[in-house]
């Protein structure tokens, strides 16, 4: 243990959040500890299954019930002294909390003591109960009725939404004044889950098992088996649900001919688990029905989610979306931004909401509405305001139909993918070496010629039939990685011709999107125009409102809506002009409906 663990564990006036969280980080520290992967999985087994045994034993104590938890088929790792007892105070701990929370307590250790390439592979990440709660929330506003409807978490997890469904049921029917007996048998039919981790699918039988603990000992008996093990992608969880929800796991992935085949419908491209789990999502809903889920935001905007949007646009009407303001501490480990959805299945065309969502520590969050936004079924990236602000010119946005290709410009990616050339990289400038356009070159200032990023060269010597990747003309290059947190989405220079011509050519690499002029249409406005406009501050905040990854996509770019061409054509007789950047940033936030 460190020391700071150490002293949160056993400091008696720490919350009983932060003593969660040293125990977390312990247990962490405990399975990273193993010496191998299978060691670390087998030890993470054993240490939740001891968390769940003291957790259960607690609720039991607390309703003054004999029932026994459902056992896991399979023999667990033996702990050593101190982290079983660790893991007992841990269980007991979590009884502490609402019932609601104990999935994603619970489940948040298993995933940080997991293995990581298993935890990939698995796209396990539990959902914070702020987040479940309001997105059973919008589940209810887009018409779902947990008096009586249907529902199914196809990656069920921990059990951090299954059990909290469960629970909503259970109040609903009450209040309806229904019987206990009713009410549990009603719950084995409408109620139902699946996971692809057995253990995982266990914690989930227990956790479901001890939120209803008062229900069945008022029944007389327990909830049957609603959950099943297997990989709901390619099972049969049959079809007619009123609500499917939950947080399906995330990450790209490699299909067989024939999963390609039963997915095609929203594929373009490269395939993502939690694509894969909304397109299922559709198809075990029944008209009339809602999905729920809390997934990245990537499908927004990026081009291999582009069937899935126009399948989402067409199959369901999109009824809400809350963006997570806070991306770090929401998953451990997640750098990926995250969203709330919901969706009415076969509904009509309408304006969906969006609103800001910020979760206030473990049971709380603040909804900030940012207003309503229409949705075409074209496939085209959804463009929603990321802020009040943003609201006030997606009206505008909307109606601005000038793109790049519009004025002349065509986007691709930088050729060189640099680790496939490592015997062609060069330190120095010799005869038949060209230089290599990292993405440092290109900044907030403009367009510096840098290779001091660790791992970079200068210069790269070319072999015969290389010619594609040389650059000979100006084009604009913008940075393909910038996050949220950032100032600016898009950074974008101006690669000058006189720099190309001194070295007789210039190869960019991978991490740099090149913007060149076409030869179908003569350009508008000069490249260094366009970089000046690329760079305000309003066309930045339009591209926030396409893009839903740290990517800075060449098909997003294609997307941002532009100023007309005379619009464009003014802006250059102002930089002609002399006119200051203020000036240019006041001229172009007019046409998006600003005032600066």
């Amino acid at each position: 243990m460190r020391k700071t663990e150490q002293a949160a564990w056993f400091n008696p006036h720490a919350s009983p959040l932060e003593r969660y969280m040293a125990c977390k980080a312990m247990a962490k520290g405990y399975a990273e500890s193993r010496k191998t992967d299978k060691a670390r999985l087998s030890h993470a087994r054993a240490f939740c299954a001891a968390v769940l045994d003291a957790y259960w034993a607690a609720m039991c104590k607390q309703n003054a019930s004999g029932m026994k938890a459902k056992a896991f088929e399979a023999d667990f790792a033996s702990l050593p002294a101190e982290a079983g007892s660790m893991a007992g105070q841990m269980g007991e701990l979590v009884a502490t909390f609402p019932v609601e929370d104990a999935g994603f307590l619970v489940g948040s250790i298993y995933t940080v003591m997991l293995p990581d390439a298993l935890r990939s592979s698995l796209g396990a990440f539990y959902t914070p109960p702020p987040l479940v709660s309001r997105l059973l929330d919008l589940a209810e506003d887009a018409g779902f009725d947990f008096v009586c409807g249907s529902a199914i978490d196809p990656a069920c997890g921990g059990g951090a939404f299954l059990a909290p469904v469960a629970l909503r049921m259970v109040a609903a029917a009450e209040q309806a004044g229904e019987e206990p007996s009713w009410i549990l048998a009603r719950l084995g039919k409408r109620l139902a889950g699946a996971e692809i981790d057995p253990f995982a699918a266990w914690m989930t039988r227990v956790l479901l098992d001890a939120a209803l603990i008062p229900l069945c000992k008022a029944a007389g008996r327990r909830l049957p088996d609603v959950v099943r093990v297997g990989d709901s992608l390619q099972g049969d969880l049959g079809e007619g649900f009123d609500l499917v929800v939950g947080n399906p796991p995330y990450g790209r992935v490699t299909l067989g001919e024939d999963m390609r085949a039963t997915y095609a419908r929203s594929l373009f491209g490269h395939a993502n688990l939690y694509g894969l789990f909304t397109d299922l999502a559709l198809r075990l809903t029944k008209p009339g029905g809602v999905v729920a889920y809390l997934t990245p935001t990537s499908f927004l905007g990026g081009q291999y989610f582009k069937e899935l949007r126009r399948l989402l646009t067409t199959e369901a009407r999109p009824v809400a979306f809350d963006l997570v303001a806070d991306r770090d501490g929401v998953f451990d480990d997640v750098l990926q931004e995250t969203l709330l959805t919901t969706y009415r299945v076969g509904g009509g065309a309408a304006p969906a909401t969006v609103s800001l969502v910020v979760p206030k520590g473990l049971n709380a969050a603040t909804v900030r509405p940012l207003g309503p936004v229409s949705l075409d079924a074209s496939g085209d990236p959804w463009l929603l305001p990321r802020s009040e602000a943003d609201a006030a010119f997606m009206g505008t946005m909307a109606g601005m139909a000038t793109r790049l290709a519009d004025i002349g410009y065509a986007v691709s990616t930088g050729p060189l993918v640099w680790n496939r050339h490592k015997d062609q990289l060069r330190t120095k400038k010799t005869k038949g070496v060209l230089p290599i356009i990292w993405a440092e070159s290109v900044t907030g200032e403009g367009f510096a010629f840098a290779a001091d990023r660790r791992g970079h060269v200068p210069f790269i010597e070319l072999k015969t039939r290389q010619d594609h990747l040389v650059d000979t003309q100006a084009s604009i290059l913008v940075q393909r990685t910038t996050s949220k947190e950032q100032a600016r989405r898009i950074i974008a220079a101006v690669m000058p011709q006189d720099f190309i011509d001194r070295f007789g050519g210039a190869v960019v690499e991978n991490h740099l999107n090149r913007i060149v002029p076409t030869t179908l249409v003569p350009p508008a406005i000069r490249p260094e125009t366009l970089a000046v406009v690329l760079n305000t501050e309003v066309v930045d905040r339009a591209f926030r409102c396409i893009s839903g990854s740290v990517a800075v996509s060449a098909y997003e770019l294609n997307a941002i809506p532009l100023p007309s061409i005379d619009g464009l054509q003014a802006v250059e007789r102002m930089l002609e002009e002399g006119a200051p950047l203020v000036a240019i940033e006041r001229k172009v936030a007019s046409f998006y409906g600003l005032t600066l």
